[in-house]
């Protein structure tokens, strides 16, 4: 909230001052800011954007190592399987020979 009081004095000769005086109470310059708080919050955003993309870019390369992990272990497994059935084909045939 803002006062002004307008004080006039008057000297003996008959020439008058006038003199004004504002007062504040402070509410409306707490508002008031050079904006160095909102360049703080714009670089936090700003960092917490990067690492976000940081973080995004190595878990997808994590993703696909493990993708490629599961494809070559499955490709091994099928290969142990097609020996064990060999295997059991020629113990197969040597039981009925």
């Amino acid at each position: 909230m803002t006062e002004e009081r307008i004080v006039e004095t008057r000297s003996p000769e008959g020439q008058s001052n006038t003199h004004t005086t504002v007062i504040t109470d402070g509410a409306s310059e707490s508002r008031r800011s050079s904006g160095g708080g909102m360049l703080v919050i714009l670089l936090v955003v700003a960092l917490v954007a990067i690492a976000g993309i940081w973080m995004m870019t190595n878990v997808g390369g994590a993703e696909i190592a493990k993708d490629n992990a599961i494809a070559d272990a499955a490709g091994e497994v099928g290969a142990a399987a097609g020996e064990v059935g060999a295997a059991a084909q020629d113990a197969a045939g040597a039981v009925t020979d």
